[in-house]
């Protein structure tokens, strides 16, 4: 339940009026998906104005948009067998293996429930036609934008990772309007990528993000958000459901990328391949030599 989990997530941060709606939407979510925006403004003790600010600051057009999503997320729900299930001392192995497992596809399943298409598009094209593509991110972040620049030099895109702060402005301040800067973040709140995304907003750069769902820095510092499950909580501690979140959306970007542009990137593939292959061949040959 990415959208009820990301306002659990927001409560210290929010005033008066928008914790009372949020703890109602918390505390009768099903209710509240039938209710008129003048309806849950009175059993909430807040006002229509609060509730339209609050929708637009968990990624909603207005308040119809929001009840469609959540109402969709309960169904979602309630047909969806496993929970996340943190990992506790003494766990039997077999039970590791279990958590794990149902931690990871709860991950990728709420990560889809989130992602809005048409952001999708315009990262798509986006990428498609940069001259150059900067791509940071930090700690476990920075393994993702490694795994994000290994699929893009294959179709021949200039394309750079980096995690080192100093070297993620460097490169941002160097980078033109021809350009896509791709910040990842768990959080959204890494101040080394938001810095480094924010440079490169400055010189003009399409700035794309990928955080977790709910309002944070790292998106409302991006032309282009996308977004990653929020329900990781004790398995949050190792990064582990949340890595495969971000994965799962560069492997959707990478794909929809190849399949938009079939007859372009499909051969540059095919050649990166049989390039390593040929390589790998005459090395393997000169040792038995």
């Amino acid at each position: 339940m990415s959208i009820l989990n990301a306002i659990q997530e927001k409560m210290d941060n929010l005033h008066l009026k928008e914790r009372a709606l949020a703890e109602f939407l918390l505390q009768h979510p099903q209710q509240a998906v039938q209710m008129t925006i003048t309806e849950l403004a009175a059993r909430s003790g807040s006002s229509t104005a609060t509730i339209s600010r609050f929708c637009k600051s968990f990624h909603s057009q207005n308040f119809p948009d929001f009840k469609q999503k959540l109402a969709t997320e309960l169904v979602q729900q309630t047909n969806a067998p496993n929970r996340y299930q943190d990992i506790v001392a003494g766990y039997p192995l077999h039970d590791i293996v279990s958590a794990i497992t149902v931690n990871h596809l709860r991950s990728l399943t709420d990560t889809t429930q989130v992602l809005d298409l048409n952001q999708l598009r315009l990262a798509i094209d986006a990428l498609h036609h940069a001259s150059r593509i900067d791509l940071y991110g930090s700690a476990t972040s920075g393994i993702v934008a490694q795994d994000f620049f290994h699929k893009l030099i294959r179709i021949g895109k200039a394309a750079a990772a980096f995690s080192d702060p100093h070297l993620q402005l460097t490169s941002a301040a160097s980078l033109t309007p021809k350009d896509v800067a791709v910040g990842i973040s768990y959080s959204g709140e890494t101040p080394e990528t938001i810095n480094a995304l924010r440079s490169a907003a400055e010189q003009g750069a399409t700035t794309l993000s990928i955080s977790r769902f709910g309002a944070n820095s790292l998106a409302e510092t991006a032309s282009i958000r996308l977004f990653t499950s929020s329900s990781e909580v004790g398995m949050r501690r190792g990064d582990m459901a949340s890595r495969m979140a971000q994965l799962h959306v560069v492997d959707i970007l990478f794909i929809g990328l190849v399949s938009e542009h079939f007859e372009l990137y499909v051969p540059r593939l095919e050649r990166s391949y049989q390039t390593v292959r040929q390589h790998t061949s005459r090395m393997e040959e000169s040792k038995t030599k």
